[in-house]
Order: structure tokens, then sequence, then C-alpha cells
């Protein structure tokens, strides 16, 4: 790879991920904070436990014993102005996953957002039905 292919692609990297900021509203200040993609998994926030729990199944994240179940904490420091940044398709939550030092902004999908569902039989089914929607996407 030439220096002037390198070059290219660090503007572009860098030019990518300030539109990323800006379309969540993000103004990155002191700390500069990766970004992790967690539009894969069905996630729920609470915001009282200051917590996100997320998984790849609904049943991971109704109980259920599996490996691929996770909770990171919301990340919050003085230098941010919010620490939850949502718009009508995407959520992005700076998260401290307390491994290795390791902070995130984790985005995830809002049409895989169970934060305030309760769920039963009955809206586990309903839920099920829309997940050939949601993975056409």
């Amino acid at each position: 790879m030439s220096i002037n292919t390198a070059g290219v692609l660090l503007d572009m990297y860098f030019k990518i991920q300030e539109d990323i900021h800006a379309y969540f509203g993000y103004t990155e200040d002191w700390v500069v904070i990766p970004l992790d993609d967690g539009r894969e998994y069905y996630w729920n926030l609470d915001e009282e436990k200051k917590v996100v729990q997320f998984a790849k199944t609904i049943e991971c994240m109704m109980g259920e014993t599996c490996e691929d179940y996770y909770e990171n904490s919301i990340y919050t420091q003085r230098f941010l102005d919010k620490f939850i940044y949502r718009t009508d398709e995407f959520t992005m939550i700076c998260v401290d996953t307390h491994t290795d030092g390791n902070k995130f902004l984790q985005v995830f999908d809002n049409e895989k957002d169970l934060s305030g569902v309760v769920i039963t039989r009955e809206t586990l089914q309903e839920f099920l039905t829309k997940i050939p929607e949601i993975k056409s996407k």
C-alpha cells in the first residue's frame, strides 16, 4: 500500500468517525472513546441501575442460561454532556466493560430494544414474528 493510499484511507476513516459522531450528536472531549457495534444484539437499558444488558437471543434476555449474555455499566464522566444518544434508528451508549479498562460508544439497533418491555408468552411470540423483518435490514 502506498503512502498516498494510506493517507486517503486515514482521511476517510476520520471523516466517517466525525459523521457518525455528528449523527448521534456526540461531541468528543478529553478522551477518545472507540465505537463498538452492538447492532446484532437484543438489548435493555436500565437507567436506574445504570447498565445496558444485551444478548444475541431473546431467550438469553429472559434469563435462560447462555454464553452470549453481557452487561456493561453506563460510563459517566464529567467531561461528557450526556451518556446516552438516541436517534430514530439507533442508540449509542457510553459504556464501561470493566475489562482491561475498555470503554466504548456502543451502538444498538432500536428495533431490538427491549427496554421497558414486559416479556410474556404473548409479547415474546409477537416479537419473534418480527425477527425476519429485523434480519432483512
